[in-house]
């Protein structure tokens, strides 16, 4: 006498279920994340823009930039799961450096006016636009992603 052997049975739905809300849950917690990363990172390298060594500005900020917006994107996209979602570090980084390049009602200003400043605003911002710009020439995505 043989045993045919076991059939897969699908899962119920029920398990289904649980695991699409659990995997919208991730979702939805990687792009807080990537949001408050995105701020967080933003304040971090307006720190860095004066930093100085032997008196002599150093511009380690810009580099910052350019790698904490590439690593975040990447973070964003792949956390999300959808190509759009680099723009969600982007909003709060870009809105941070605008504010930080007013001055205030005393005459202050966070974002210093000199190439450092200016290095920082562009490279990050660059940092953000190609990692979008590739994410959407990339072509289809793989099966079973996004």
């Amino acid at each position: 006498m043989s045993v045919a052997p076991q059939e897969q049975l699908p899962p119920p739905p029920r398990a289904a279920g649980v695991r699409r809300v659990l995997d919208m849950g991730l979702r939805v917690a990687g792009g807080v994340v990537a949001v408050v990363a995105g701020a967080v990172t933003a304040v971090l390298e307006l720190l860095l823009a004066p930093l100085r060594i032997g008196g002599y500005l150093i511009g380690v900020a810009a580099l910052v930039a350019v790698v904490v917006n590439i690593a975040l994107s990447w973070f964003a996209i792949e956390t999300v799961g959808r190509r759009w979602a680099v723009a969600l570090p982007a909003l709060p980084w870009v809105a941070i450096m605008i504010a930080a390049a007013d001055r205030t009602t005393e005459g202050d200003v966070l974002l210093i006016g000199n190439w450092v400043g200016l290095a920082l605003v562009v490279a990050g911002a660059m940092a953000f636009a190609v990692t979008a710009f590739r994410s959407i020439v990339a072509g289809p995505p793989r099966p079973g992603r996004y």
